[in-house]
């Protein structure tokens, strides 16, 4: 009986993993192998306050977990220690918090990762972690909106001016 409560444990946590995989906006996976306590807590910390959850899983369960959503792709990345960031909302936190980090820790190691139901490579990660933020991107767009209304907005102040000039 021991054996049947184990695996029905396993078997829920692999649905877990695989309910986080599909619903997650973005997911990062990364080696933690090297850091020390304090840096893991710091993380940790970092991520947290972003909205992002972080976990150490084996995987053979993200494996799985994976495969049961159809990410098969994800098994080329999992080696070693395994560190998994889940992004409910934010594509880009995830990354992005992790980069930055890597980039002072040399321990850290990206893998891979998958955003909106697709895999992508360690280089595509950090290619997405170099983007703005939702909310840089928002104000970029909001800025290309409002520059035709400008412009606008000056051609009819000029023609105004030149109109009261001339009568």
């Amino acid at each position: 009986m021991a054996n049947a409560k184990i695996i029905e444990a396993k078997q829920q946590e692999v649905e877990a993993i695989a309910a986080k995989l599909k619903s997650s906006a973005s997911t990062v996976v990364a080696d933690y192998r090297g850091l020390n306590v304090a840096q893991v807590t710091e993380l940790r910390k970092r991520l947290r306050e972003a909205g992002i959850e972080f976990q150490v899983l084996k995987n053979s369960l993200v494996s799985r977990a994976a495969a049961s959503v159809e990410l098969s792709d994800l098994d080329a990345v999992l080696t070693g220690p395994t560190a998994v960031a889940f992004s409910a909302t934010d594509v880009v936190a995830a990354a992005k918090i992790l980069n930055d980090f890597a980039k002072k820790n040399d321990a850290l190691k990206l893998k891979g990762g998958v955003i909106e139901g697709r895999f992508i490579d360690a280089v595509q990660v950090k290619a997405l972690a170099d983007l703005p933020s939702r909310e840089g991107l928002l104000s970029m767009l909001l800025s290309v909106l409002q520059a035709p209304i400008r412009n606008f907005a000056l051609a009819v102040k000029a023609v105004a001016e030149k109109n009261e000039a001339s009568a």
